[in-house]
């Protein structure tokens, strides 16, 4: 062999960067892959559902021939191509398409499914409205406990109220006992030894608070001519009957 000439143009032009070699090859090899890649894809054969459906989309695609018997016929009657069906022209313009099913399920499978997610969505719509109906009913029981124990709080109130009034009216008509024990507030107790006996005391009566308050108030008008919605002591019952209101602060409101 004949040496190389190192100061031809030939050998100067080369590309003797480091690296480039690798790169080269590298880019070959991928170009190589996509044209093997291409050549497979033109010679695989195409599967028949792939040539059915080539086949289908051609025939959609084209319009109907004067070969097509029942577009013959509709010619006959008058038809044109492109305009629509019916006497008045009302009708369809295009004809009905065609609903090609491709999956293995039975017939009315996508029906019963559209239906089972409908259901499935109305049984959720109704959990979120039985729900948002016992939050409603709780809050207003809420609301209605709040108010109850409110009006008893008042009516608690009202009564220590009548109390402290009947042992001052009592008190001046020199009667150092009350009619019934609870109709006087009871003494604190200085020591306060025993909380549990005066607890039983405060309880020993069977009636509720808005019974004692009704039952002190009715003996405060009789024996005293005092009502403690005015605040004030009457001369008489007759006094009392005509210028008193009511025996109840929903008379006096």
């Amino acid at each position: 062999d004949e040496e190389e000439d190192y100061m031809s143009d030939l050998f100067i032009k080369q590309d003797v960067r480091p690296g480039l070699p690798m790169v080269r090859r590298v880019k070959e090899a991928i170009q190589k892959e996509e044209k093997q890649k291409e050549a497979n894809e033109k010679n695989r054969q195409k599967s028949i559902k792939e040539e059915e459906k080539e086949r289908r989309d051609l025939v959609l695609k084209s319009a109907l021939g004067n070969e097509n018997k029942g577009f013959a016929l509709l010619q006959k009657m008058g038809y044109k191509s492109g305009q629509a069906l019916g006497k008045s022209g009302e009708g369809i313009v295009e004809p009905i398409p065609l609903n090609i099913k491709t999956g293995r399920s039975g017939l009315g499978h996508e029906e019963l499914k559209k239906r089972k997610a409908e259901e499935k969505l109305e049984n959720y719509r109704q959990k979120l409205h039985m729900k948002k109906q016992a939050n409603e009913q709780a809050a207003d029981q809420f609301r209605i406990r709040f108010k109850t124990k409110q009006e008893e709080r008042k009516m608690e109130g009202d009564l220590r109220k009548s109390q402290r009034a009947c042992q001052q009216l009592d008190i001046q008509k020199d009667i150092g006992v009350p009619k019934e024990t609870w109709f006087w507030i009871e003494p604190e107790e200085e020591d306060k030894k025993d909380e549990d006996d005066k607890e039983d005391e405060c309880t020993s009566s069977d009636l509720s608070v808005s019974e004692k308050l009704h039952t002190l108030t009715a003996y405060l008008r009789e024996e005293h001519f005092y009502c403690i919605w005015c605040g004030t002591t009457y001369e008489d019952s007759e006094d009392l009957s005509s210028n008193c209101p009511g025996d109840s602060a929903a008379d006096h409101d």
